[in-house]
């Protein structure tokens, strides 16, 4: 499951697994934590050089015996660091799950009250859905009523329409007619005025005229009547004497 590696520290070569020094990538470990480790090991590491110092003077199997003792040692030292390791990572992982628990308890009443703010908005929404809803429905009453209407004035209009246009003809005629009488009037008057200045040119002859004979009458009257009135006069006188 683990690919191995190899180590090479103090002319030994040491196997060891990613799962005996697995790196987190999620959890970060605390500076203290990782100085106590690195401490442990080197002082591991020098109490089994100590096994080593006296090696000189064994033989070979020995030595192997000896070599096979320091690897298991090694290999303890390596389980027990990883086993602390591990329990360092299992403390911080609590750690972080008891505060993603607070934290998922904080974020789980902020979603509730995001719930309860999306229920009041829907019923808000639903309530401005049936306002608009009896609008709409409002809205079509009124169109169909003003339809109707539209329709009725529209006929009203025709028929003003033709109304005006009949008038307009009847006013159009009326007015070819006045126009035509007054033509009639105004030439009717023309004449009038010709014959009247004509008649008065007549009476201004006829006034002269008589007035021409009144003034021969009155003359031969009064060439008539002197004889008279002198003969008159002087019977007059002898009859008082």
């Amino acid at each position: 499951m683990f690919s191995p590696f190899t180590k090479k520290k103090n002319g030994l070569e040491v196997q060891q697994s990613q799962e005996d020094f697995g790196v987190r990538s999620d959890l970060e470990e605390p500076q203290e934590e990782m100085s106590e480790r690195s401490a442990k090991f080197e002082s591991n590491e020098e109490s089994s050089s100590s096994i080593l110092v006296n090696k000189g003077h064994l033989d070979k199997r020995s030595l192997d015996l000896v070599f096979a003792v320091e690897q298991m040692i090694k290999a303890k030292q390596q389980i027990e660091m990883s086993y602390n390791d591990l329990q360092d990572r299992l403390s911080h992982a609590n750690g972080q799950n008891d505060r993603l628990n607070k934290d998922l308890k904080n974020l789980s009443k902020v979603i509730e009250e995001r719930e309860k703010s999306i229920l009041e908005l829907e019923r808000r929404l639903a309530d401005k859905n049936l306002k608009v809803d009896q609008m709409m429905e409002d809205y079509r009453e009124l169109q169909s009523t003003l339809s109707g209407q539209i329709e009725e004035l529209k006929s009203v209009i025709e028929l003003e329409r033709q109304n005006y246009a009949g008038l307009l003809q009847k006013y159009n005629e009326t007015i070819a007619e006045k126009n035509k009488r007054i033509g009639e009037l105004d030439e009717k008057v023309a004449r009038l005025e010709a014959e009247l200045s004509q008649m008065k040119q007549k009476y201004d002859a006829l006034r002269q005229e008589k007035t021409h004979l009144l003034n021969i009458v009155n003359d031969f009257t009064n060439r008539m009547t002197s004889p008279f009135i002198v003969n008159a006069g002087q019977m007059d006188g002898g009859s008082t004497d």
